[in-house]
C-alpha cells in the first residue's frame, strides 16, 4: 500500500496546480500510478499496435467524405480505458504549480463547478467517445472513459458490455467523479486500481448475476416443497412474489433492517401460526398504518401486490429456506435476468431450466441501445447546446425552459414490449433511461439548484409507468411488474440514499396488460367430431425422452382441447415512442403443434401475410 505520507503530499502539491493541461497531465497522471500502485505508462514505440499503454496513442479518423485526420490519445490502456485530460481553475488559485509569480490568465483553464467548466468536461468525455471510434476495431472498445482535471478530478464512464454501446456515469451520475481529496480513501483509489488493472471487474452485473442465480435456485426449491404440500402453483407464484418483495423491502430500507427475517426466525417451533402473522404483515404493507408483528409504522405499498395477502402452511423444512432467503442481500439482484430466472423457479414445467442459458444484459443492450437510448441521447446532446447558446447570450430563462423541456419529453417517452415476458427488456430500458435523467437533473441543477426539488414535488420523474408490455402468461406479467418496481426502487436508493420514495411506493399503473398481443375475439368454442366429443391435441408443451435416442419428444398423453376462436381480430396495442422485444419465433409447422389449430387458422385468417 502506498504511504499514506506520499498520499498527502501527492493531494496537496495538486490541489496547488493551474498551469494548462499539456504541462501538467503526464506528470500528473504518472504520480497518480504511483498513488494507486500501478504500472506507469510505458514509452511509446513507432508502431501504434504495440502501443497498449501509453501516452499520446495516436487514432485515425474516417470521415464519410472519405478523408482521413489524425488524433492523440491523452492516455491511452487496451481493453482497459482512453482518458482524456483537461485542466480547470480554482477561483481562489492566483500562482502555477512551481513559483509565486502569479499564472498568466490565458494559460488558465475555465473555473472549476461552473457551468462552463461542466460544458468542458462534457466536451472533453464527447472527444474521447470520437477517439474509442477511431480505434482499430480488433483492439475492441475499452470498457471504462475516463476524463480528468489534472490536480482536480477524475470522472468515469462505463460501458461494459464493449459493443458500441453508450458510455454512462459510473456507478451513478452523482458518484462518477473522484476528487483529488477523495483520494485519501483508500475505497476510491480501489476503485481507480481496478479501472487500471481489472475494470471488468467493476461490472455491477457481474457478483449481481451470479447472487441472482443463487436465490433463484433456493425458491425453486421451496416452491417446489409447497406444490408438493398440495399447494396450487399459482398460488405458491403469488405469495413467493410478495415474500420476495417483502425480503428486497427489508434490505433497501423501505421496512426496518432485519425486521421481516427476524420475525420469521421467531416462528421457529411455531410454523401454525406463520399464515396469521405474514398475513396480517401484508395487509398493513398493502394500506399503511402500524403494523403490531414489526411493531413500527409502515408505508403504504399498494400496487395490486399485497392486495391478496394469502400465505399457504408453511412447516419447519420450508421455514428453513424462507429464513434462508431472507438472508441473501436482495440490494443485489439483477434485476435484468432476476425475472427470467424467477419464472422457471415458480413454473413446474419450466424448473428444470433454471441452469439453462438466457438472454444476457449485453444482448438486451445491443438491441436497447441504438434503437431507445442514442435516439435520445442525441436529442439530448440538441437541447443541451442549444441551452449552451442561450446561456452563453446572457438568457438564463430560455436556457433552463430547453432543459425542463427534454425532461419532460423524456418523463413521457413510453416503449412498448409486445411480448415481454418476465420484463427483462422493459428493465432495462428503465435503468438506462434513469441514468439518461441523471445527467439531465444535473445540468438543470447546475443552472438552479431549486429546479430538481421542484420537478420531484411535481412527480416529473422517470418511472415504471412508461415501460409499456403485453404479456399472455399471467404469472411473467406480474414478475414484469414486480421486476420493474425492484430496478426502479434499486435505482432511487442508489442516487438518493436513504431518502423514501412518495407513498404509495408502488403503484398499479396497469402498464403491463394480460393478454395476447396478436389477437382479440369475442369467445372461444370447443371443436367436437363427429361423434360430439371433445378433439385433443398435445399441449405443447410437455415432454419425454424417446426410448431410443434419449431426446425429448412431444408427450402425445399430455393433451388439451382444440378450440375455434370467434370472431379473431387484430389486437390494438398502446400507443409508444418506441417498441423493443424479442418476441419467440414459431415456424408454420411448429406454430400449429405448440399453439392449435384453431389459433393458427385465427392468425392466418387475420393477417395476410403468415405463411401456411
Amino acid at each position: 500500500m502506498a504511504a499514506q505520507p506520499y498520499i498527502d503530499r501527492f493531494i496537496e502539491r495538486w490541489q496547488q496546480s493551474s498551469s494548462s493541461e499539456r504541462a501538467n497531465y503526464q506528470l500528473f497522471l504518472s504520480e497518480l500510478c504511483d498513488v494507486l500502485e500501478v504500472e506507469r505508462p510505458q514509452p511509446k514505440r513507432e508502431n501504434d499496435q504495440d502501443n497498449t499503454y501509453v501516452f499520446e496513442r495516436g487514432v485515425t479518423f474516417h470521415h464519410a467524405d472519405g478523408h482521413t485526420s489524425s488524433g492523440r490519445i491523452d492516455l491511452y490502456k487496451r481493453s482497459h480505458f482512453v482518458l482524456e485530460a483537461k485542466q480547470g481553475s480554482s477561483p481562489t488559485l492566483e500562482t502555477p504549480l512551481f513559483g509565486t509569480a502569479p499564472a498568466p490568465a490565458h494559460r488558465k483553464g475555465v473555473r472549476r463547478d461552473t457551468r462552463a467548466w461542466d460544458e468542458a468536461m462534457m466536451k472533453a468525455r464527447a472527444q474521447a467517445e470520437r477517439y474509442v471510434r477511431a480505434l482499430p476495431r480488433d483492439e475492441g472498445r475499452p470498457p471504462f472513459i475516463v476524463v480528468v482535471d489534472v490536480g482536480y478530478s477524475l470522472e468515469l464512464y462505463s460501458e461494459f458490455s464493449r459493443t458500441g454501446g453508450t458510455y454512462v456515469p459510473y456507478p451513478t451520475t452523482a458518484r462518477r467523479r473522484i476528487l483529488v481529496q477523495d483520494l485519501i480513501d483508500e475505497g476510491a483509489r480501489e476503485v481507480l486500481r481496478k479501472v487500471w488493472t481489472d475494470p471488468l471487474s467493476l461490472d455491477p452485473t457481474k457478483h449481481s448475476a451470479r447472487v441472482t442465480r443463487d436465490l433463484a435456485k433456493d425458491l425453486a426449491t421451496l416452491a417446489r416443497s409447497l406444490e408438493l404440500s398440495g399447494e396450487e402453483p399459482g398460488r405458491v407464484a403469488g405469495f413467493l412474489l410478495r415474500a420476495i418483495f417483502t425480503m428486497f423491502a427489508e434490505d433497501i430500507g423501505l421496512l426496518p433492517k432485519g425486521a421481516f427475517r427476524n420475525l420469521l426466525e421467531d416462528l421457529r417451533g411455531n410454523t401454525v401460526h406463520l399464515p396469521h402473522h405474514l398475513t396480517a404483515l401484508w395487509q398493513v404493507m398493502n394500506t399503511g398504518g402500524y403494523s403490531t408483528d414489526l411493531r413500527r409504522m409502515l408505508l403504504e405499498f399498494n400496487g395490486g401486490l399485497f392486495t391478496d395477502s394469502y400465505v399457504p402452511p408453511i412447516d419447519e423444512r420450508q421455514l428453513e429456506l424462507l429464513i434462508e432467503a431472507a438472508r441473501a442481500d436482495w440490494r443485489e439482484v439483477e434485476p435484468a435476468i432476476f425475472g427470467t430466472l424467477l419464472e422457471r423457479a415458480l413454473d413446474p414445467a419450466e424448473r428444470h431450466r433454471l441452469g439453462a442459458h438466457y438472454t444476457p444484459r449485453a444482448y438486451v443492450e445491443r438491441l436497447i441501445l441504438p434503437t431507445v437510448i442514442e435516439p435520445l441521447r442525441e436529442d439530448w446532446e440538441a437541447a443541451n447546446a442549444a441551452a449552451a447558446n442561450l446561456l452563453s447570450k446572457g438568457n438564463r430563462n430560455a436556457a433552463l425552459l430547453e432543459l425542463e423541456t427534454f425532461h419532460k419529453k423524456l418523463c413521457t417517452t413510453r416503449v412498448l414490449d409486445p411480448a415481454c415476458g418476465t420484463g427483462n427488456f422493459l428493465y432495462v430500458t428503465l435503468e438506462h433511461l434513469k441514468r439518461l435523467e441523471g445527467e439531465v437533473l444535473e445540468v438543470i441543477v447546475s443552472l438552479s439548484k431549486d429546479e430538481r426539488e421542484r420537478l420531484e414535488l411535481e412527480g416529473i420523474t422517470v418511472t415504471p409507468e412508461q415501460l409499456l408490455g403485453i404479456e399472455i402468461n399471467p404469472r411473467a406479467a406480474k414478475i414484469a411488474e414486480l421486476v420493474l418496481w425492484i430496478g426502479y426502487l434499486q435505482w432511487h436508493f442508489r442516487t438518493k440514499g436513504n431518502v423514501l420514495p412518495q407513498e404509495p411506493v408502488i403503484r398499479d399503473f396497469r402498464n403491463i396488460e394480460r393478454r395476447d398481443a396478436l389477437l382479440t375475439y369475442d369467445g372461444v368454442e370447443t371443436v367436437v367430431d363427429a361423434q360430439g366429443q371433445p378433439v385433443t391435441r398435445w399441449d405443447g408443451r410437455t415432454t419425454k425422452l424417446h426410448p431410443v435416442t434419449g431426446r425429448k419428444v412431444p408427450d402425445e398423453s399430455a393433451r388439451v382441447e382444440e378450440v375455434r376462436y370467434v370472431n379473431p381480430r387484430k389486437a390494438t396495442w398502446p400507443k409508444a415512442d418506441f417498441v423493443v422485444g424479442n418476441p419467440p419465433f414459431l415456424g408454420a409447422g411448429p406454430m400449429r403443434q405448440a399453439l392449435g389449430h384453431g389459433y393458427a387458422e385465427a392468425i392466418r385468417r387475420t393477417y395476410d401475410d403468415v405463411p401456411e
